[in-house]
Parts: structure tokens; C-alpha cells; sequence
């Protein structure tokens, strides 16, 4: 590789948002781009528990118009590709570097990023562990499950990630405690509770015994609570709206671990086993987060085409999006926006953006976040 080399275009992260996106880019014939992956593409993927399955089914639509909520190009579909419904993360991986190869994208894998500096005349230079490229844009699309968070309260060194473990029935022990019942702390607990141990879900919020929101990013899949249905009464222990303040380990063997709902009501809950931490993931972003603007709840500052008011050129894709109160952390939602970047990149390179209106129809082209939210009635 020569020490510095010119791209119309970098994207950083080869899973289903670099891979997909990418594929945008090659049909606006954007043809000075490359994808830059440290590992291999869907590694994250890769890194699941081996029992995790996608919660959003796969399903071969695409002949009347309904593109699998699980595919990030056109005319794929996991569901066909994989021949499952609910595909594991290294079945999905199989999905993207077979979209990969057909489409001949060009994939650095091994290549790892490590700083993305902005330029004064414009445009932004990636040094790598290979050499220092430049580029006039660059995507942001490194995802999120490589980053656990393990520092939301005292004592979380103690506990074992969620998205650390590699196989749940490795883990020894019979009873377990999981802090947050979201999807992950869900996972958690049905692939343990079907090994025959018995799980206490410690959960902030109220997602297992309230209706809720009809948005999946905050509420549990049907996917998910058809597999609690099916859980032996008793496996499974919830102990709702109730925060986890602090863990610590106990002279005699084991963790305690205290909890305080909203009321001031205290728990103290012992176990034996490292607690499992299911609270979710701090992201990729953390790596340039100098170069956006942040609201004031923490949340990334995007304009309208989820680019960086602070360093035009940068865009963000993947489920690190949102606006407003519009969360696009499902595949089938942040691929919607794939065609506003990849279109607005190309139109400030001078390109033809009329291959876009195949996107328009196929729903990957979101612009109008107006018509966006919940309108589910029953």
C-alpha cells in the first residue's frame, strides 16, 4: 500500500450497515470507495452467544415488493440465502460476505482504523495500521456490539457481559442473576432457563408487565415473548422496576447486589455466579466522538442526511442514528437511510442519483421522518 492513497469515499465497518450502504455506492457508481474492516466482515456477527438468534424474522418477499427485514441490499434476502427464519450471527455473517462477493465490494478486512483526522482544505485522512488514506466523505459505520458497557454503576467489573459470552451453556452454575431485561437480558435468560437454571431479571423498566410502546426498539419482540411463553413456570424470576445501584463481592463466596425502585423500595439479591450484565453497548462512536455535536441527553448531533454538524463530510450509519425521538437500531430501519447518505454523496460528487429511485420504492430511502412513529392502534 503507498503511504497515502485519495478515495471519493471511506467506509469504516464492514458489517450489515458498512456491507449495505456499500452497495448503495456502488450503484450511484461512486468508484473511488473502499470498505475498511479490522476483522472480517460480520465479525461482530460472529462474536454472538452461539444460542442467539436475530429477533427479526427473515422472510423472501421480494417478488411482491417486500424486501426481508433482515436483507441490507436489493434483491437479497437472508431468508433465502440462509434457508432459516431466524438466522444466528454467523449465519448472518455467511449472508454478508456472500452479498460481499457477488457484488465484488471492495473490502480491506484486517485493516484497522485508528485515528480519523479532519483536513483543512476539506475532506478527512484515516491512519491505519496499513497506511494513511484520505477521502472527501467518510461513513461511520462500525456498529456497536464490540463495545460492551460495563461501567453504568459500582461494581459492574464484576459482572460478566452479555455480549462476552460465547456459548450460555457453558456457563456453570444453576442460578443466575441478569441486570436489564431488555432484548439482550431477555436472550439471556431464556438460553439459560433452558438448561434447567433458574434466572432473577433485575429490570429498570416495565417492558415485561406493561402493553408499552408498539416501536420494537423499546419494547420486547413478539419473537422474544413467544420464547418466555414457553419457559417452565418458575425459571424465570422478574423483579421489575427496580434499578441496580451497586455490586460487590461477599467474604464468603458470591456477589450482592443492590437494587432501589422509584419509591425508595430497597432489594438486596445474592448469588453465587458473576451476575450477567445485559446493558447494552456504548458503541463504536467513542472513537471520533470529537468530531460530532451532541445533544443535551448525550445523543449524537446529525443533519439531515445523518451527517456531522461539526465536520461536514463524516456521516453516521447504522443503529448509532437517531432523530429526534425516531431510534433506527433495527437493520430494517437504519437501512432506510442508506440511500440518503450514499445519494447525498453522490450528488456532491456530480453523479447521476436517478439508480436511487429503485430504493425510493423498495423503502430504503427515508426522507421524510415526518411520516415516522407509532400508529399502531390494536
Amino acid at each position: 500500500m503507498k503511504d497515502t492513497e485519495e478515495y471519493g469515499c471511506l467506509v469504516v465497518g464492514a458489517g450489515a450497515a458498512g456491507i449495505g450502504i456499500a452497495c448503495v455506492l456502488q450503484d450511484l457508481n461512486v468508484g473511488r470507495f473502499c470498505i475498511l474492516e479490522r476483522h472480517e466482515i460480520g465479525a461482530s456477527f460472529r462474536l454472538w452467544p452461539g444460542e442467539t438468534r436475530m429477533i427479526t424474522p427473515s422472510f423472501t418477499g421480494n417478488a411482491y415488493g417486500l424486501l426481508d427485514l433482515n436483507s441490507v441490499s436489493l434483491r437479497t434476502s437472508p431468508a433465502f440465502t440462509l434457508g432459516t427464519e431466524h438466522p444466528s450471527g454467523s449465519e448472518y455473517a455467511d449472508y454478508l460476505e456472500a452479498l460481499a462477493a457477488y457484488r465484488k465490494l471492495p473490502v480491506r478486512t484486517g485493516t484497522d482504523v485508528r485515528d480519523v483526522r479532519p483536513l483543512e482544505e476539506g475532506g478527512f485522512e484515516l491512519a491505519t495500521d496499513k497506511g494513511t488514506l484520505r477521502s472527501r466523505h467518510v461513513i461511520w459505520a462500525a456498529g456497536e456490539f464490540q463495545y460492551p458497557r460495563t461501567d453504568g454503576f459500582p461494581g459492574a467489573e464484576y459482572a460478566v457481559h452479555s455480549g462476552l459470552v460465547r456459548e450460555w451453556k457453558e456457563l456453570p452454575g444453576e442460578e443466575f442473576v441478569v441486570v436489564g431485561g431488555y432484548e439482550s437480558g431477555a436472550d439471556a435468560a431464556i438460553h439459560l432457563a433452558r438448561q434447567g437454571r433458574k434466572v432473577t431479571i433485575i429490570d429498570r423498566g416495565g417492558r415485561w408487565t406493561e402493553k408499552g410502546s408498539s416501536d420494537p426498539s423499546l419494547t420486547l419482540s413478539p419473537f422474544t415473548k413467544d420464547r418466555l411463553r414457553e419457559i417452565e413456570d418458575g425459571k424465570i424470576k422478574l423483579l421489575a422496576g427496580y434499578e441496580v445501584h451497586w455490586i460487590e463481592p461477599k467474604d464468603g463466596g458470591g456477589y450482592l447486589i443492590y437494587a432501589e425502585n422509584a419509591n425508595g423500595e430497597e432489594a438486596f439479591v445474592h448469588t453465587k455466579q458473576p451476575p450477567i450484565l445485559a446493558s447494552g453497548f456504548s458503541g463504536s462512536l467513542r472513537m471520533i466522538r470529537d468530531l460530532f455535536g451532541y445533544k443535551a441527553d448525550g445523543g449524537v448531533l446529525l443533519n439531515e442526511y445523518d451527517e456531522s454538524t461539526a465536520f461536514p463530510g463524516l456521516f453516521l450509519a447504522g443503529p448509532g442514528v437517531v432523530h429526534g425521538n425516531l431510534i433506527f437500531c433495527f437493520i430494517y430501519k437504519f437501512r432506510q437511510r442508506f440511500g440518503v447518505v450514499a445519494g447525498e454523496i453522490a450528488k456532491r460528487l456530480g453523479l447521476d442519483t436517478s439508480p436511487l429511485d429503485e430504493y425510493r420504492r423498495a423503502g430504503m430511502l427515508l426522507t421524510d421522518l415526518s411520516c415516522c412513529g407509532e400508529d399502531c392502534t390494536c
